[in-house]
């Protein structure tokens, strides 16, 4: 059966997620370029998926681990964050933020988890790097590839220094949509109708309403 191009998408922003998440800290080498290293983890985290039962089926609290293990090496989750929420972020105090975060990344897991039956019949291509040298900001292309159409899956990352060294994803683009641009109008709307608190209040109820939907156990 044909996987439709929704499907593909959905399993395509899914595989971008818990690209995030396959591999140890170590992996990830300092000069390693943005391609090379998407392309690497890209293929490690779909042998893994197709290997692992239980993440395949989407078990969420098993992706859930993964992400509080090892997500922070290789996303600016931080970042990410602060750009979903837009100009409400600078006046959000530190708690605020750790649970605009927390949420964040619960609604992101929960969403697109089951789309990760999908990746048996995926395969990625990433495309050759367009960046000149020194630069610390880039965009690395790829395509999903399955039994339909080839679908865009793209990766803004940054270059940071420091005893983090390394390249770190902070935006992805699936089928044309950026997944920050996308929750930021979300989020605008809550916050201006209930303020940041009521976007915690809002995210929190969806998570709960997702958890209970999926009948996992921990």
């Amino acid at each position: 059966m044909t996987m439709s191009r929704r499907t593909l998408g959905q399993a395509a922003l899914c595989t971008a997620a818990v690209l995030w998440l396959g591999v140890p800290v170590a992996a990830l080498a300092a000069d390693e370029a943005p391609d090379e290293l998407i392309k690497r983890l890209s293929t490690d985290v779909l042998n893994t998926v197709r290997s692992d039962k239980n993440i395949k089926a989407g078990d969420v609290n098993k992706i859930t681990a993964l992400v509080d293990k090892t997500i922070l090496p290789h996303v600016n989750f931080r970042r990410m964050t602060a750009a979903a929420v837009g100009p409400a972020w600078r006046q959000a105090t530190p708690q605020q933020q750790a649970r605009l975060q927390d949420e964040f990344k619960s609604l992101l897991v929960r969403t697109y988890s089951g789309a990760l039956s999908q990746v048996n019949d995926l395969s990625i291509q990433v495309k050759p790097l367009r960046a000149g040298a020194g630069e610390t900001d880039v965009l690395v292309r790829s395509e999903i590839l399955g039994r339909g159409d080839p679908v865009q899956l793209d990766y803004r990352l940054e270059k940071t220094p420091g005893d983090a060294a390394g390249w770190k994803i902070y935006n992805l683009n699936v089928m044309g949509v950026w997944l920050v641009e996308t929750y930021r109008t979300q989020f605008a709307q809550e916050i201006n109708a209930k303020g940041i608190d009521g976007l915690i209040e809002s995210l929190a109820a969806r998570n709960k309403a997702n958890a209970a939907g999926t009948g996992k156990a921990g």
